[in-house]
């Protein structure tokens, strides 16, 4: 009915410029329709827009368009006797149409700018402390790298795993282990946009949390494993220290690369744990925090004796407050197994203040397996 030919439908990618001239839209809307996340909402206004290039411009037809799936234009199609409107009038013809189409516009405006462009992102721990404090609110420039196409095809725009308020996933896909749902055949493989630079050592970057399993990332005693797809893993913000090739070490406490110590860059500090001794009177953990401000010591865990993470430097001015008895360094020794220190294995009596070395593997060179390396390796392979 709109005079085109039966066959062009039938022709992949050029049917949907042909729908794109016979509801008098503008062709780069093919290229919204290509987009993961963004052509979920693109597919509706599209059916919409199909109806209302026949005259169908009521609220109640806009309502089937949508609920149907876009059956609902076959209905129009083959059952109404209704005539292609060439010249229509784009603009919406109700208070109500002309404020969907803004948001509308908004939110796929804002979806690509937060998937291909740039992203917010708010600081949840401390563990950049004095670089990037908790509770910093920062932009993440996606182009430098090359933005990762969305691996997760069906998903509420503009969240990461969880619908705000409802506390449910933002997303379809069935995360149970080696689960073969039809859901998880929905996921794209991974794909990243060519960027123009490269990580270099000491950049800050945020990434998915290669080993999530939490269904929450502040409840680490879920009822279950929780196998993400990549890109709704956990969004983590960390110094990157070691690169592909290295020979990533911590000794005592300090990153080594390659053998040599890693320099720092000036506004980055070291802090390491302390157990902090009181004495004298201070009444609440309050007074305590308002003290130990005063030198700059912001991290504090409530336990007894209070646990702080500091600098040398702060810890050296603070040992002089009236109310402080001395602090002690928290510090394991080498030799010593940590069963909470990657690989898990007692094979590798690694901790936290001592740990490797472990070889970072690149693209193109050759890892040596044996029993003895494989758990250093397994997850990499496996996944």
């Amino acid at each position: 009915k709109a005079g085109r030919k039966a066959w062009e439908a039938f022709v992949p990618v050029y049917n949907a410029i042909v729908l794109l001239k016979i509801i008098n839209r503008p062709w780069w809307w093919i290229i919204l329709l290509f987009l993961p996340v963004v052509n979920l909402i693109m597919f509706p206004v599209i059916w919409v827009e199909t109806a209302r290039s026949f005259g169908r411009n009521s609220n109640t037809d806009t309502l089937l368009c949508v609920i149907s799936l876009g059956l609902y234009i076959y209905y129009i199609n083959y059952a109404l006797d209704v005539q292609h409107i060439k010249d229509r009038d784009l603009h919406p013809k109700s208070a109500l149409g002309d404020w969907v189409s803004s948001i509308l516009f908004a939110v796929v405006a804002a979806t690509i700018v937060h998937t291909y462009f740039i992203q917010p992102f708010t600081i949840p721990s401390s563990s950049l402390e004095k670089s990037l404090l908790v509770g910093d609110f920062l932009f993440v420039s996606k182009v430098n790298y090359g933005a990762r196409v969305p691996m997760t095809t069906v998903a509420f725009p503009m969240v990461h795993d969880t619908i705000p308020g409802l506390k449910k996933k933002s997303y379809l896909f069935d995360d149970h282990k080696d689960s073969k749902s039809w859901k998880n055949k929905l996921e794209l493989p991974y794909m990243r946009i060519p960027g123009f630079e490269s990580i270099e050592r000491n950049d800050i970057v945020v990434f998915n949390q290669p080993a999530d399993t939490l269904l929450d990332m502040n409840n680490f005693q879920p009822d279950r494993n929780y196998y993400k797809p990549i890109d709704k893993k956990t969004n983590l913000v960390k110094r990157c220290v070691g690169l592909p090739g290295d020979s990533l070490e911590v000794r005592d406490g300090y990153v080594f690369i390659n053998g040599k110590q890693n320099v720092l860059p000036d506004r980055a500090k070291v802090q390491f744990s302390y157990a902090l001794y009181l004495k004298g009177n201070i009444s609440n953990f309050e007074d305590l925090l308002r003290i130990l401000k005063r030198y700059d010591i912001t991290d504090v865990s409530y336990t007894n004796p209070p646990i702080v993470q500091a600098t040398e430097e702060a810890i050296e001015a603070a040992k002089n407050h009236p109310n402080v008895d001395h602090f002690e360094l928290l510090h394991d020794t080498r030799g010593n197994w940590d069963s909470r220190t990657f690989p898990h294995d007692p094979n590798y009596a690694w901790n936290f203040d001592n740990f490797g070395p472990l070889y970072i593997p690149k693209e193109g060179t050759t890892v040596h397996l044996n029993l003895d390396v494989l758990p250093l390796y397994k997850r990499v392979i496996e996944e």
